[in-house]
């Protein structure tokens, strides 16, 4: 697979077929996310909750591309992170944690298929039909700006003028957007490329200016704070990693190799969680000495302290003259009321518009005969 990278990184949606294994690994990711959502219950475990989503889309996937010998598998383990954890919380079998009613619980999954990749998060309050009030701030001021870039990016849209309207969108609902959050174009292979969206600007945080082109696919990924947009670092243990690309290095004891040779062979460039392997001890031991030598790069549990983070995540396909949602939910709003509401009229406007292929189509020929 190393010696691939360079060939996948130059894969897009225009190849033939590409676009396809995109939108089936987007349906598994929604077909799973509904049912772990169902799960979401007062007491439930986290952890066998996490282990459900994982066997539900290795059991989805098994139902396609089988005719061709075509690798598939988790993008990102399931996590379930809840009030003040931002998130990859995906706990190990031995680490007992349960959901208690009103936790404000943020699911994230993700599926590839032949390498291209469709992740989604969606928040819930556990245990409540309706939500208000603060609670219910922050999960609208998250899922309006997932939705406002998803209607926003296209063809020649900066990536700082989509920040923006995370920023006007979480002002209006006084929340705050997490600082050091990234929404990557995503490439074969690739979770993390180099074009992003960064969720909050800030004077030490601050990207590049690009435009959007055609073809691009981006993990659109908005985390929205009831505190004050920073992070630290929790206590809780970290359990997601990937395979550092990069980086080679014997490892010296036994299981270490043992441990390294089933991620070359099961995740030998996605994300993974510790939970996956058989021997829960023999993993945490052989995670050390692998950190150690740089040999994967962790996803630590950071966490908003004192507050309540929401996330929505949706996978887009940005085409010439449409943009196309590959996973994600709806929310239903129509269950929260917030104390507060979007201020700018252009913002609803911006809402309510239809997403369907041909009513973008007939917006962009509009917008060509004003011009």
């Amino acid at each position: 697979m190393d010696q691939q990278t360079e060939q996948d990184k130059l894969e897009s949606i225009a190849t033939p077929g590409v676009l396809d294994k995109y939108q089936n690994a987007g349906k598994i990711v929604n077909v799973v996310l509904e049912k772990v959502i169902a799960k979401i219950q007062p007491d439930a475990d986290i952890a066998s909750i996490c282990a459900f989503g994982d066997q539900e889309i290795n059991g989805e996937l098994q139902k396609v591309y089988n005719k061709k010998n075509i690798e598939k598998g988790l993008a990102f383990p399931t996590t379930i992170s809840v009030n003040q954890i931002c998130g990859h919380y995906s706990p190990l079998k031995s680490e007992n944690s349960n959901l208690a009613k009103g936790d404000v619980a943020k699911i994230q999954l993700g599926v590839h298929i032949d390498g291209y990749i469709a992740i989604a998060a969606h928040t819930v309050v556990v245990g409540e039909a309706q939500v208000e009030g603060q609670k219910a701030d922050v999960i609208l001021a998250a899922y309006q700006s997932v939705q406002a870039l998803f209607r926003s990016i296209k063809p020649g849209t900066t990536n700082t003028a989509l920040t923006k309207l995370i920023q006007q969108i979480a002002d209006d609902h006084k929340c705050t957007p997490l600082e050091g959050v990234l929404s990557h174009e995503v490439k074969r292979h690739f979770i993390d490329g180099n074009k992003v969206i960064i969720n909050r600007e800030t004077q030490e945080q601050r990207v590049d200016e690009e435009e959007i082109q055609v073809n691009d696919v981006f993990v659109l990924d908005v985390y929205i704070t009831t505190g004050d947009g920073k992070t630290k670092e929790s206590d809780l243990r970290t359990t997601v990693y990937k395979r550092a690309l990069d980086r080679q290095y014997q490892l010296k004891t036994k299981h270490g190799r043992a441990f390294m040779q089933e991620v070359y062979e099961k995740y030998p460039s996605l994300c993974f969680s510790l939970r996956a392997f058989e021997d829960e001890i023999t993993a945490k031991l052989a995670v050390q000495e692998c950190a150690k030598h740089e040999l994967l790069n962790p996803y630590p549990i950071l966490i908003s302290p004192n507050s309540i983070v929401a996330q929505f995540t949706i996978t887009v396909a940005v085409l010439a003259n449409s943009t196309i949602q590959i996973s994600g939910l709806k929310l239903d709003e129509t269950k929260f009321k917030s104390a507060h509401d979007l201020n700018d009229p252009a913002l609803k406007e911006l809402l309510k518009l239809p997403m369907d292929k041909d009513s973008q189509k007939k917006r962009q020929q509009e917008q060509k005969q004003k011009a």
